[in-house]
C-alpha cells in the first residue's frame, strides 16, 4: 500500500465534492485499510490520532464506514488477507484507567454504605452544645 495518506474530514470533503474517482479495500495483516484515487492521486486512509494507515479489523466496519461518507462502490483485494493474522489490540493505559474506575466506584460504594450506616444508627447521641461544654469541663478541669 502507499505511505502517503489521507484523513477522515479531507476524504469526507473530498467524497461530499465528487471528485473521489475509486476506492480499493485492500486486505492485509490484521484486518482491512483503504486507498483512495482522486484526481491524479492515490492514498490510504489514515487513523485519526495516530496517522497511521488506519486498519478496518472487520469487513462489514469498513463497508459501513465507507458508505457513511458516501462510497457504496469500491473493489476488494483480498490476496494478502488473513483471519489468522487478526490480533487483538492491547491498549495497557486503557487497561489501567479501567481499574482506576472500578476501584473508585469500589470506593464509592463503600462510603455510600458507611455514610448511610451512619444515619441509620439509633444509638443516643450527643447534642453539639453538650458535647462541647463536656470538652471544656474536661478541659478546665485539668
Amino acid at each position: 500500500m502507499s505511505t502517503e495518506t489521507i484523513d477522515h474530514p479531507t476524504l469526507t470533503k473530498l467524497t461530499a465534492a465528487g471528485v473521489v474517482r475509486s476506492a480499493h479495500v485492500i486486505g492485509q495483516a490484521g484486518g482491512w485499510g483503504v486507498m483512495v484515487k482522486y484526481g491524479m492521486a492515490e492514498r490510504v486512509l489514515a487513523a485519526q490520532r495516530s496517522q497511521q494507515v488506519r486498519v478496518f479489523k472487520k469487513l462489514e466496519t469498513l463497508v459501513e464506514y465507507l458508505k457513511g461518507v458516501g462510497i457504496a462502490r469500491f473493489d476488494v483485494d483480498s490476496v494478502n488477507y488473513s483471519a489468522d493474522s487478526l490480533t487483538s489490540t492491547k491498549r495497557p493505559d486503557r487497561a489501567e484507567a479501567m481499574k482506576q474506575a472500578h476501584e473508585a466506584a469500589a470506593y464509592t460504594r463503600w462510603l455510600k454504605a458507611e455514610v448511610q450506616e451512619a444515619l441509620d444508627d439509633t444509638s443516643p447521641t450527643v447534642a453539639h452544645d453538650e458535647a462541647m461544654r463536656q470538652v471544656r469541663a474536661a478541659i478546665m478541669g485539668k
